[in-house]
């Protein structure tokens, strides 16, 4: 069961983490689109590679923190 201080820490980490996982998924869909929106923009090749590693780097980023609390929460029981 998880302490009354751990819960504390989680509600009050919840609102930061949910901003800054939008701010990183919506700046991830137009970083993936390359220098403006039409012709003459980034090759497909070169979208999709930026895309892969936009939201590869958030996915390693919210895992990372995932079993990071999983641990802690692990220490702590």
């Amino acid at each position: 069961m998880t302490s009354f201080r751990t819960r504390t820490a989680i509600s009050r980490a919840a609102p930061a983490v949910t901003s800054i996982a939008a701010a990183a998924w919506s700046s991830a869909a137009l970083a993936s689109q390359g220098p403006g929106g039409g012709i003459g923009t980034a090759s497909p090749l070169t979208q999709t590679v930026m895309a892969v590693l936009v939201y590869g780097m958030s996915a390693i980023i919210v895992g990372a923190g995932l079993i990071v609390a999983v641990l802690r929460r692990q220490r702590a029981s």
